[in-house]
């Protein structure tokens, strides 16, 4: 490309007016059917891209712990109320992490990850960052088979 080409300031518009960014993305939109997910009883459709205040928030919450953070960049994915709805339902951190990383892969190119895949991801993550994968809970029957100590008298022997 020349100087000329790349000099903005004097390009002029095909119809003479301004750039109308508004219609060119229309025709630029996805118009594939739209990805969705089920979790909890509920089905979540994804946006047909990646809104940038999803990823924005995505860099910003790397170092917060506040509800409503996630909110907000969940709002932006799936809807209101989906954590509430899915902290409610018991959903662990590594779920969530889990869910994100395929949400987020699945509105960028559709079909390019698996849920497993998705799950071995965040081990990897959490790996590098020093977080070793947490342990599987024993289940209810496991925790009620445990013998149990029982209570002293509260008198040193």
């Amino acid at each position: 490309m020349t100087d000329d080409e790349l000099d903005l300031d004097h390009q002029e518009q095909p119809d003479g007016g301004c750039a109308d960014f508004d219609a060119f993305f229309a025709e630029q939109a996805a118009n594939g059917p739209a990805e969705t997910i089920q979790l909890y009883g509920r089905t979540y459709r994804l946006p047909d891209a990646l809104p940038l205040m999803f990823t924005l928030q995505m860099e910003r919450l790397q170092a917060s712990d506040d509800p409503d953070d996630v909110r907000a960049m969940l709002r932006t994915l799936v809807g209101e109320d989906a954590l509430d709805h899915w902290a409610e339902q018991g959903m662990t951190d590594k779920q969530l992490g889990v869910v994100l990383i395929y949400a987020a892969a699945t509105v960028r190119r559709p079909g390019s990850i698996t849920m497993q895949r998705a799950a071995e991801l965040y081990d990897q993550q959490n790996t590098a960052a020093g977080k070793a994968p947490a342990p599987a809970a024993p289940n209810r029957a496991t925790r009620r088979a445990k013998p149990r100590r029982r209570a002293g008298s509260g008198r040193r022997s």
